[in-house]
C-alpha cells in the first residue's frame, strides 16, 4: 500500500456505496418521514442514509422472524409482511415521540432563554454577542437552536428572521413572540431588554396557566393509557397461561388477518385518544 493512502476495508465500500444508492433512490415519503430536518428536530445524530439503512434492516430481520413463525402454518407471507411493517411505523413513531420531547423541553426553557438575553442586553452587550453567549450556557435543546441562529446570522440571515423559523420549527408560540418583539425592536427602536421583561412575564403567566390545564387533563391521559393497555396485558396474559386458546390467531389465515386488523385498530384507536385528551393551550 502506498504511503499516504488511507486503506478502506471491504465492509466500508460496501455500506458507502449501499448509503449512497439508498440516498438517491429515497422517495419523497421517505425523506418526509426520515429526512435530515426531521431527525434534527428530533435530536438523533444520523445521516437520513444510515437512518434508512437501520430501519431496512430491521424489517428485514423482523421479516425473517415473521417467515419463520409462520412457516409451520402457511401464513408466513402474511407474518413477514406484518411484522417488516413494524420497523419503519415503529421508527416513525420513535422520531415522532424523540421530536415531541424536544419541542416540549425548548417551550419550558423559553423562559430562561428571555431572562438570560434581557440579562445579558441590560449588561450592555450587543444582542448577536448575547445570543451566542446564551447558546453557550443554555441546556440542550435551546442551546443547539440558538447555535443554529448564530451560524445562520454569520452567513447572511437577518436575526429576527432567524428566530423566527426557529419558534417556528420548535412550534413554539412563546418563541415566536420573542422574535416579534425583537424584529419590531430592529425596526423602532427602544429598550429591548424592558420589552423582552414583559414577554417573559406574560411567558410565565401562560406557562403556569398550562401546568394547571395539564394536571385537570392527567385523568383523561391516565384513562387512555389504561384503555390502550388493557387488551394488551390481557392478550399477552392468555398466550402465556394458555396459548391453545389464542392459537386459531396464529395457525389460519383469518385468524392472521384479524389479528393484524386488531392491531390496526388499536394504533387508529390510541392516536385518536391522544388527539382527544390533547388540549391546544
Amino acid at each position: 500500500m502506498a504511503p499516504g493512502v488511507e486503506h478502506v476495508s471491504a465492509l466500508t465500500r460496501v455500506t458507502q456505496k449501499t448509503t449512497a444508492a439508498i440516498e438517491s433512490a429515497s422517495s419523497k415519503r421517505t425523506r418526509r418521514w426520515f429526512g435530515a430536518e426531521q431527525l434534527e428536530l428530533a435530536g438523533i445524530k444520523t445521516e437520513p442514509s444510515g437512518f434508512v439503512v437501520l430501519v431496512a434492516s430491521a424489517a428485514s430481520v423482523l421479516a425473517l422472524v415473521g417467515v419463520l413463525v409462520g412457516l409451520a402454518s402457511g401464513t408466513w407471507v402474511l407474518w413477514a409482511v406484518g411484522l417488516a411493517v413494524l420497523a419503519p411505523v415503529g421508527a416513525r413513531l420513535v422520531v415522532s415521540m424523540r421530536t415531541s420531547q424536544r419541542q416540549s423541553r425548548f417551550a419550558d426553557q423559553v423562559d430562561d432563554t428571555v431572562q438570560l438575553i434581557a440579562g445579558g442586553l441590560r449588561a450592555g452587550h450587543g444582542l448577536n454577542r448575547t445570543i451566542g453567549a446564551v447558546a453557550a450556557e443554555a441546556e440542550k435543546p435551546t442551546s443547539e437552536e440558538l447555535a443554529r441562529v448564530v451560524n445562520e446570522v454569520r452567513l447572511g440571515r437577518n436575526l429576527a428572521d432567524s428566530l423566527a423559523i426557529t419558534a417556528r420549527r420548535m412550534h413554539s408560540d412563546d418563541f415566536e413572540w420573542v422574535a416579534q418583539a425583537i424584529a419590531i425592536n430592529q425596526e423602532t427602536g427602544g429598550n429591548l431588554a424592558e420589552v423582552l421583561d414583559q414577554v417573559g412575564r406574560t411567558i410565565r403567566e401562560r406557562n403556569q396557566i398550562r401546568r394547571q390545564v395539564q394536571a385537570l387533563s392527567a385523568e383523561g391521559r391516565l384513562s387512555g393509557i389504561v384503555l390502550v393497555s388493557l387488551p394488551i396485558f390481557v392478550f399477552v396474559f392468555l398466550l402465556i397461561t394458555n396459548p391453545n386458546y389464542l392459537s386459531v390467531f396464529f395457525t389460519t389465515v383469518i385468524g392472521v388477518i384479524a389479528l393484524v386488523v386488531a392491531v390496526l385498530l388499536l394504533i387508529l384507536g390510541t392516536v385518536w385518544m391522544a388527539f382527544t385528551v390533547r388540549v391546544k393551550f
